[in-house]
């Protein structure tokens, strides 16, 4: 028993040894994660105040750049991100307060902004602060969130003074703002049912509690109240309208009145029409243009003006870059509402949203006057619209005459001098500076060549002024100003003078008139000699004839040199022409003849040759190898097959091929017979390196991806060198999509370039590019590229300012870029945010210049036939992209230059040689003597 106790204890002593020494390992290996953690946390907080550093940095960089260009609106939401993501709220409300001033705010901004300010201002002298925030959200766009976001906060303040009815008035703003919105306009009338409810359970007595007279009689209305808004939302279409009516004729203890029925049945019908468009745009990827359109299209044609109200709303919530959305908007607004409050403000609206269309900057300045805005008013918004950076000279030109229009309308001209008058003729100073000076600089052309303005500002010089001097004075600038060669001008003017003037300035603006027009002098003489019959005596009479005969006599003689000029040219061509066709038909016979000849002499050699070495084989084969005869033929007949290929003797057939390589060899024996070829199931390749070995593998290797190839055809020249150009034909017509989707594929350090095969002679007219020298709005041309710029880094910088359709870099045919691209977007307002955000930027240290694409017409030479002015005396000839330098003289006659420029002819897309005129049949060339050469150089 001791014994046994004492081993008790001992394996006691040893467990609480080990007890110990596990608290001891445990309290150890809890310092130890005590450390790590805190080398961890050390860690992370390091990285925290790097973020931190970075996120300072970025965003310091934003607000500079904010302070160069305040119009840079993905700056002005970045910055916000930075800023909301750091939790610096103080400078987050000024950066959104900045950005609100100058552009409208989207729903989801104007959310977050609400939010957190909910957040900072909890108690209740804080509220009004919130509400005029409410206030300015909801004048941006009308957003259904935005007025459940403020009718919900309202309620927060339902307990004091007057609550309950500040509630109900803003609920009530909100279904008249929003109720008839067909998918979100449910939530508000259910929130704003909700809330009535609650005031029900406030006023109903408690139960076995007879209730007093007033009691009930809060009771009554509140009642009346609910059933009133039940019978309102059914009177509207809305999604789930059948469980809204469901839920009425379960609270109403009598059912659903008739009247609430009637109501309901003709809002469903309206829903039933308005149910296909509805499902369009929740099908549709944004931004849903077309459908909204077609939306708005419908709802013009039922007329009710607060749907088509909220449906614009709706459309331009999702387009508000859209400005002839605005502009529609606008229209209908002045045409058709007309309420002062919510025409103004949709204008406002439309500019701050597209600053850069002069339409709507027009559009609100005639609805400023239109509504009786004050002066100043009217004046602050034309300053803005100046400094709104148009894309267009003749932008500036046509707001400047909306406004010198109001500013002309505000004049009482009965009066000698007054303060509008002189504000008028200094503003009409003004424009002219502004043209002469800004727009000149900024576009290098005037916008207003017409000089449409000063002819209004003479025009109301003369007529309301009677400031005949002024008024002349105006016109003598506008024909110093290169309009004086133009007969309409001076028929103007002599209107003008005719009208508000007297016969002596009429007569002096008329023989001014023949003296100077270029373009329609008979019109003019006409005019002179019709007002001296009128009003001249003998002598004007005589003089105005003799004046007339001399110009009319200098212009015909004029003419006569011209049409002469453009004979001898006509009869130049034709001559040319007709060498040409001689020299074809003359290169034609003596290339069929040479041919014929050579053809024919190196088959006869070849056979005989290919006959001799092929009975000396076989004899050899026969005699070195017996009973192998059959197989030394077949070997022989295999390799002389793959030498000769169609040269092989008369009879001669090549052994069957397995290989793809070999199989080719057979393929080419197709290639001649047309009967074998399908050009719809072909393409045309070519700009492939003329070093490229083994052509038609390379070519298998890159199209066999597109489907089941049928035949390829590599072009080689006489030499069997490989002219970079061939054809690849598919067994299905399906694959030649596939195929010219490789079109500018890299192959060896060019692009390979992949167009359809078409038989340009019995498609004249197809051409695989066309070059379009239109202006194209929705495409930006952008130059200065640096040339390391790829399609990928290009599309993610122009990506930020609308859809992108297309990316092109323009490259050499080698494939080295120019520093060039165009960028086609979806419409053309996308197209000008992006020239107005992204022209003068820098990419990878180049700035970068952006315009509006316009390509530059193609420059040709005027044929005969065509109609020139008389004064185009010579054709025009073209030297490259700068012309020809003054002694950069042709020591070459034109004939040979003729010659060799018109005279070569394509055959298979080889330039085949030009033959001379002076070679003989048998192909041995004239030499040339002194007075051939001399021929030569004076036959012009």
């Amino acid at each position: 028993m001791a014994a046994s106790r004492s081993a008790e204890q001992t394996h006691l002593r040893d467990m609480e040894g080990e007890d110990a020494g596990t608290d001891e390992r445990e309290m150890q290996s809890d310092e130890e994660e005590e450390e790590a953690m805190g080398d961890a946390n050390s860690d992370d907080e390091a990285d925290t105040s790097e973020d931190e550093k970075e996120n300072e940095a970025e965003i310091q960089r934003l607000e500079e750049q904010l302070s160069i260009n305040a119009f840079d609106y993905n700056c002005h939401v970045d910055l916000i991100k930075l800023l909301k993501q750091e939790g610096e709220l103080l400078r987050l409300r000024k950066a959104r307060q900045k950005m609100s001033e100058l552009f409208p705010l989207t729903e989801e901004i104007w959310l977050d902004w609400l939010k957190d300010e909910i957040r900072l201002t909890e108690e209740e002298p804080n509220r009004e602060k919130v509400y005029e925030l409410f206030e300015r959200a909801v004048q941006d766009y009308i957003c259904p969130d935005i007025w459940l976001e403020y009718a919900q906060y309202s309620i927060g303040g339902m307990g004091s003074p007057g609550g309950i009815e500040k509630v109900r008035a803003i609920f009530e703003r909100a279904v008249t703002a929003v109720g008839l919105h067909v998918t979100k306009g449910q939530m508000v009338w259910e929130a704003y049912r909700e809330f009535e409810n609650v005031i029900l359970s406030t006023v109903q007595p408690p139960a076995g509690k007879i209730p007093s007279h007033e009691e009930q009689k809060l009771l009554n209305a509140q009642l009346e109240r609910i059933q009133t808004l039940f019978r309102r939302q059914l009177a509207v279409p809305s999604i789930d309208m059948e469980a809204t009516f469901a839920e009425y004729g379960e609270w109403a203890e009598n059912g659903v009145p008739d009247s609430a029925q009637h109501q309901y049945k003709k809002a469903l019908q309206l829903m039933e029409k308005c149910k296909a468009y509805e499902e369009a745009l929740l099908v549709a990827e944004p931004p849903k243009l077309a459908e909204y359109q077609s939306y708005i299209d419908y709802e013009l044609k039922e007329g009710d003006p607060a749907r088509i109200q909220l449906i614009f709303e709706r459309a331009l919530a999702e387009n508000c870059l859209v400005p002839d959305m605005w502009a529609k908007y606008t229209k209908y607004l002045d045409r058709q509402l007309r309420i002062k409050d919510l025409v103004l403000s949709c204008h406002e609206r439309a500019v701050r949203n597209c600053p850069w269309t002069m339409g709507l900057w027009k559009g609100y300045i005639l609805a400023l006057e239109r509504h009786g805005a004050e002066h100043q008013t009217v004046l602050d918004v034309f300053e803005k619209a100046l400094n709104a950076g148009f894309i267009q000279a003749t932008d500036y030109v046509e707001i400047w005459q909306a406004y010198l229009d109001y500013l002309r309308r505000r004049v009482d001209f009965s009066k000698e001098s007054s303060k509008e008058l002189e504000e008028l003729r200094s503003s009409f100073s003004r424009s002219l500076e502004y043209m002469k000076q800004d727009v000149e600089e900024r576009f290098g052309e005037s916008g207003d060549p017409s000089c449409i303005i000063m002819q209004i500002w003479a025009r109301i010089e003369a007529l309301h002024c009677k400031n005949m001097q002024k008024a002349r004075e105006l016109w003598d600038s506008i024909m110093t100003k290169g309009n004086a060669k133009y007969a309409n001008m001076w028929l103007e003017y002599y209107n003008l003078e005719r009208s508000y003037g007297d016969a002596v300035h009429c007569r002096k603006a008329l023989h001014r008139a023949v003296q100077c027009t270029s373009d329609y002098p008979e019109h003019v003489c006409e005019v002179l000699l019709t007002f001296e019959r009128v009003e001249g005596s003998l002598e004007d009479w005589d003089v105005a004839v003799q004046k007339t005969e001399t110009k009319l006599n200098r212009i015909n003689e004029q003419r006569a040199k011209v049409a002469e000029k453009e004979a001898n040219f006509a009869r130049q061509e034709e001559e040319r022409a007709e060498q040409r066709q001689k020299a074809k038909a003359d290169k034609k016979a003596y290339k069929k003849t040479q041919k014929g000849v050579r053809v024919g002499e190196k088959r006869k050699a070849e056979q005989d040759s290919f006959a001799d070495e092929w009975n000396d084989d076989l004899e050899q084969g026969s005699k070195r190898h017996k009973g192998n005869g059959d197989q030394m033929t077949e070997e022989l007949m295999e390799t002389e097959t793959g030498l000769f290929g169609k040269n092989a003797p008369p009879g001669y057939k090549s052994a069957p091929q397995s290989s793809k390589t070999d199989g080719s060899v057979a393929q080419r024996e197709n290639y001649d017979k047309p009967e074998l070829r399908n050009d719809n199931c072909s393409v045309f390749i070519s700009n492939l390196a003329y070093t490229l070995e083994e052509p038609e593998t390379k070519l298998r290797t890159l199209f066999e991806t597109c489907g089941p190839i049928k035949q390829i055809r590599p072009i080689f020249s006489n030499k069997g060198t490989f002219k970079g150009y061939g054809y690849v034909q598919f067994d299905s017509q399906l694959s030649v999509s596939e195929a010219l989707k490789l079109d500018r594929k890299e192959v060896e350090g060019r692009p390979m370039f992949v167009s359809p095969c078409v038989d340009k002679s019995k498609n004249p007219d197809f051409k695989v590019f066309k070059y379009n020298t239109m202006i194209e709005k929705h495409k930006i041309f952008i130059s200065g590229l640096p040339f390391s710029c790829t399609k990928e880094q290009l599309e993610k910088i122009c990506t930020s300012h609308g859809n992108i359709k297309e990316v092109r870099l323009v490259t050499y045919r080698s494939g080295k870029p120019k520093g060039l691209a165009y960028v086609e977007f979806a419409n053309e307002s996308q197209a000008s945010q992006a020239v107005l955000k992204l022209d003068g930027t820098e990419v990878e240290g180049n700035t970068i210049s952006v315009a509006i694409s316009n390509p530059p017409r193609r420059n040709t030479i005027d044929k005969p036939s065509s109609s020139r002015h008389f004064e185009d005396i010579a054709p025009r000839q073209f030297h490259g992209a700068r012309g020809k330098g003054r002694t950069q003289l042709s020591l070459l006659p034109r004939s040979l230059n003729r010659q060799s420029g018109s005279g070569s002819k394509v055959e298979n897309g080889t330039p085949a040689q030009s033959v001379s005129a002076t070679s003989n049949a048998t192909g041995d060339t004239k030499p040339l003597s002194n007075a051939d050469f001399a021929k030569m150089l004076l036959n012009k």
